[in-house]
């Protein structure tokens, strides 16, 4: 217990923690003022008749403990969120030739969408990937395709995304070679790859290896880049795709807090250093419609990883503390019917994601419920963030809804409700034996019927869909993108180029020492790396470590 003041608490937080960072990284304006010239401070106290003790430990300051107002001491007056609008489809030409576009307009990182195939860890000229190639994301099958990608793109200046799970190391050191084909080193590169295998057991699908080598595959990665790449965010542990597949907030904050203590977990297992690769933990969340309880939910999931990285895993550095989370708004929520209704949808999630905190963000487009977007959705679903970030103000005083009464009990008990979750989880003997039992899928499937129902009975009322219809819905006529079959054609052309042009007794021979190692413990990123610079697939590599690891199949039930 302190005797300080909330005033002298906060004279403390301004001359340390705040002191440190404005000396090396000054605010983004030396004033911050409304329209009618009412100037803004920095954050907002309730008045000095609160329980200091209590604020402390429920709200703080922000860049302290618990976090609850966010990770950095200025927020967004020192440096907006990044604005990562996800995109890749077709070759890696065409995506290239689109991440210049976004760079042009203003997007201030790369996210990066691979195709099925590329996800799932087969070449295009495999027939699990017949008609699949290019359709819903970037084909990158190769060295020679993750270059094209970023063509005329220095990776030492952007912070690139990579959603990618399964063969996440694979493509992470195709990304470290062009990086050195560059002349980027390996300790210049920032990003994140998503390299979350726990949710895909539960609601995506797009798993490879059984869950005890996938996890060892994580770890490796986790120590490389403790190592080589310590700008990197190793995961992103991702809740988005769990409350697309139907869950809720409390949820979505629950299994995916969960999911990040299997991830500790078996990294201390495996012999690391928890304030060692803690701080290259990084989260992916979802912005859906309610929006209060969208910005509690960011909320509260800070405050919560804070206490079990700090109380249940004894992390020291209060950078281990720090829930950084990028975000995208609801894909679920978009709908095909009057199309043009998603563009509010999407500034309403978007909103409560930079008032709820978040380090990055994605504004979907509004005809994604029709197609991969055009470059005049896009350009709009950016703009929306611009038009957030340089005209609302927002931006402009930290954590603004910070003492709202509705706001302030909606963080609270959406940290409650997740608790009561977790513990659950951990009676059953952690996130994945709660995975491998079927619980989290069940309750998450449980929510998306309760949903569904309220909707068709209109209890639940969607703009366009269920209510406020009109004969013609505006989702016909539109321009959409299509991508040309013709691709996987070329696509197969080109791997039958590199496979006749490299030196395939070497491929052999570096094969044979893959399969050799994955029955071993060794880390297996620096030969990842070997194997792609040496011009060895994606497919060729995953086929060797199907071969040693087995694939998952999961179990049904009828």
């Amino acid at each position: 217990m302190s005797d300080k003041t909330l005033k002298q608490l906060k004279q403390a937080w301004e001359d340390n923690t705040l002191a440190k960072v404005i000396s090396r990284f000054p605010e983004r304006k030396a004033r911050f003022a409304t329209s009618s010239d009412i100037e803004l401070d920095r954050v907002y106290l309730p008045d000095e008749s609160c329980d200091a003790d209590l604020y402390q430990k429920q709200l703080g300051f922000p860049g302290e403990y618990p976090f609850t107002r966010g990770v950095q001491p200025t927020m967004y007056r020192g440096r907006l969120w990044t604005m990562r609008q996800y995109a890749g489809y077709a070759t890696a030409e065409e995506s290239n030739a689109r991440y210049r576009y976004l760079l042009d307009a203003g997007q201030t990182g790369l996210s990066v969408a691979f195709d099925l195939p590329t996800q799932i860890g087969y070449d295009p000229d495999d027939p699990m990937a017949l008609g699949e190639v290019g359709k819903v994301g970037v084909s990158i099958p190769s060295l020679r395709d993750m270059e094209r990608l970023f063509e005329g793109i220095p990776l030492d200046k952007v912070s690139t995304s990579m959603t990618i799970n399964a063969p996440a190391a694979i493509l992470l050191a195709m990304y470290i070679a062009v990086g050195k084909k560059q002349g980027v080193e390996p300790s210049k590169l920032r990003g994140t790859v998503q390299n979350d295998i726990l949710k895909e057991y539960i609601a995506r699908g797009t798993y490879i290896f059984p869950p005890k080598p996938s996890m060892r595959l994580i770890t490796d990665l986790f120590a490389y880049c403790a190592r080589e790449v310590p700008h990197w965010n190793t995961i992103s542990i991702s809740g988005y795709h769990i409350r697309e597949a139907g869950s809720t907030a409390v949820q979505e904050v629950a299994f995916t807090l969960a999911n990040g203590i299997a991830y500790v977990q078996a990294a201390l297992d495996a012999g690391l250093a928890v304030d060692d690769f803690a701080p290259q933990l990084s989260f992916f969340f979802n912005a859906h419609n309610n929006f209060l309880e969208e910005v509690a939910k960011f909320r509260a999931a800070r405050r919560l990883w804070a206490r079990i990285m700090r109380e249940r895993f004894g992390a020291q550095d209060p950078r281990s503390w720090a829930l950084k989370f990028h975000t995208q708004t609801g894909g679920s929520t978009l709908t095909a019917q009057q199309p043009e209704n998603n563009v509010v949808r999407v500034t309403l999630q978007a909103l409560a994601a930079v008032l709820g905190g978040t380090q990055s963000l994605h504004t979907n487009s509004m005809d994604e419920a029709l197609a991969l977007p055009t470059e005049a959705a896009v350009q709009v679903a950016l703009r929306t963030q611009q038009i957030i970030a340089h005209e609302s103000g927002v931006a402009d005083t930290i954590d603004p809804l910070a003492g709202s009464y509705v706001i302030e009990y909606l963080t609270d008990e959406i940290e409650r409700r997740a608790c009561e979750y977790i513990e659950r989880i951990d009676s059953l003997g952690g996130a994945l034996a709660a995975i491998e039992a079927g619980f989290v899928q069940g309750e998450i499937n449980d929510a998306a019927y309760a949903y569904q129902r309220a909707v068709e009975s209109g209890e639940q009322v969607v703009v366009g869909v269920n209510r406020f219809t009109t004969d013609h819905d505006g989702g016909t006529g539109r321009e959409i993108l299509r991508v040309d079959p013709a691709i996987e054609q070329m696509q197969r052309e080109r791997l039958a180029r590199l496979r006749a042009e490299r030196d395939n007794a070497r491929v052999r021979e570096l094969l044979a020492h893959l399969e050799t190692a994955a029955r071993g413990s060794d880390n297996l990123m620096p030969l990842f790396i070997e194997c792609v610079e040496a011009d060895i697939t994606l497919g060729e590599i995953c086929g060797v470590l199907r071969g040693v690891f087995g694939e998952y199949r999961p179990e049904v039930s009828i």
